[in-house]
């Protein structure tokens, strides 16, 4: 192979692992890691469970509809007069012979072969199946709208776990930045105090700052593999490697009066929308065990077939029915009935309690909406004063016009202000995201816009 050739190679050799390392240190996004959850996460396989299982509910409901059909084979042998005596006659062998006192009284054992279908259908129950089928129907709405409010409380925790890690590593870049800046401060004073421009206290303070900041810097550490932890439970994928994230920067959210976001609630919350349907679906069993008491028309049926042996000769019979029921001392169905009313009656208190529940969380995550932006626009303001601060204090600390203490109460001041400042765009973006969880309408789609 030519000197070309391998250069050739080479270089594509080069770019293409290039291109891999590109594509392996993409920032992971917030859309992406709401997908992951909405497919990983336990809470939705639990959700997805409760609709199929529901599901299955209404299916078993709707089978009351359908005629019950039963096919029987039996093989039986004895003695019983009684046994003998109608087993020859459904087998058509019973002969003259047979009416003798002895053949009756004491008959020789006598094996019987009974192949029989049997159905039954209930005509009419009062009304009592229909409402059980649309009372089943109601719970299997309730459960897919609670499957969305999963949905909704799992798309919150991933934007939660996704900011918190955001925070800490903003806060660990601080503290880095920090301890760099007190190391060369140290440096600065130690040359300050061999020239004797500064006092052997200001190299103790500076000492014992640097100190700090190392403490500082080790705990943001430490909050950043917690924060990671927090995100790969709120995925559900624990073996989610720590990788770099798509930041969340300064943004300006879209807002509505309270009255306009608690009525967007009400109508929108699929938790509310769950607790309608299942108080519906209660309300339907409650008149399904009223519908018990009534009575109860059903039409039955019955094919026989009888013979001595699988080859022998033997004969059928056939019998069709209509049967009208009526419980005359249903102790029982008062005790459902009973039960029935005391459900329903709790599932009316909770579809208020919730509603109550709704306005107040609206609310509440309108006024921290609020005070969300206005914290932001103050940290924004005090971090760039605390900056300038800084900067001036280094300068006179410089020429011998401030202190140590000064300086070191500057650059708290500093890191403080910044700390507070990402602390309060996170924040802003939460604090939105919880307006739009409490008004119902937190979708990956929504969530996707606040990055």
């Amino acid at each position: 192979m030519s000197s070309k050739i391998w250069k050739m190679f080479y270089a594509t050799s080069l770019l293409l692992i290039g291109s891999a390392a590109s594509v392996a240190q993409e920032p992971l996004a917030l859309r992406q890691a709401i997908d992951m959850a909405l497919g990983k996460n336990p809470q939705m396989t639990v959700a997805r469970a409760n609709v199929k299982d529901s599901a299955a509910a209404a299916d078993m409901a709707r089978t009351q509809y359908l005629p019950q059909l039963n096919f029987t084979e039996d093989i039986s042998r004895g003695n019983d007069p009684v046994y003998v005596f109608g087993s020859k006659l459904r087998q058509r062998q019973f002969t003259q012979a047979d009416f003798a006192l002895n053949a009756l009284n004491r008959p020789l054992p006598l094996g019987n072969m009974s192949t029989r279908f049997s159905g039954q259908w209930i005509a009419f129950d009062s009304f009592k199946a229909q409402r059980e089928v649309r009372g089943a129907g109601y719970f299997k709405e309730s459960a897919a709208s609670e499957s969305k409010a999963v949905d909704q409380k799992v798309v919150l925790g991933v934007v939660a776990a996704y900011q918190q890690v955001l925070y800490a590593n903003r806060a660990l870049e601080v503290a880095r930045h920090e301890q760099d800046t007190a190391a060369a401060l140290l440096h600065s004073v130690e040359d300050r105090v061999k020239a004797g421009l500064a006092v052997e206290s200001d190299r103790m303070s500076a000492q014992v700052n640097a100190a700090a900041r190392k403490q500082e810097l080790i705990a943001a550490q430490g909050d950043v593999d917690i924060a990671w932890a927090e995100l790969r439970a709120a995925v559900g994928v624990p073996e989610l490697q720590a990788t770099l994230l798509k930041p969340i920067d300064l943004h300006s959210f879209p807002g509505n009066t309270l009255e306009v976001e608690v009525a967007q609630a009400l109508k929108t919350r699929p938790d509310l929308l769950a607790l309608l349907q299942a108080e519906q679906g209660h309300g339907q069993a409650l008149a399904a065990a009223k519908s018990s008491f009534g009575p109860r028309v059903s039409a039955y049926g019955n094919w026989e077939a009888d013979r001595g042996s699988f080859t022998g000769p033997g004969g059928n019979s056939w019998t069709a029915g209509v049967q009208i029921s009526i419980d005359i001392l249903p102790l029982g169905k008062r005790a459902q009935l009973a039960r029935a009313s005391a459900v329903k009656e709790r599932a009316d208190a909770q579809w208020t309690m919730q509603q109550q529940q709704a306005r107040v969380q609206v609310s509440r995550a309108h006024i921290h909406r609020q005070t969300a932006a206005l914290q932001l626009d103050t940290a924004q303001a005090a971090m760039q004063q605390a900056d300038e601060s800084l900067r001036i204090l280094k300068n006179r600390y410089g020429a011998g016009l401030a202190t140590m203490t000064d300086l070191l109460r500057a650059e708290d001041a500093s890191r403080q202000s910044q700390s507070n400042y990402w602390h309060a765009v996170y924040g802003n973006a939460m604090s939105y995201a919880e307006l739009l969880y409490a008004q119902g309408i937190l979708t990956p789609d929504a969530a996707e816009e606040l990055q």
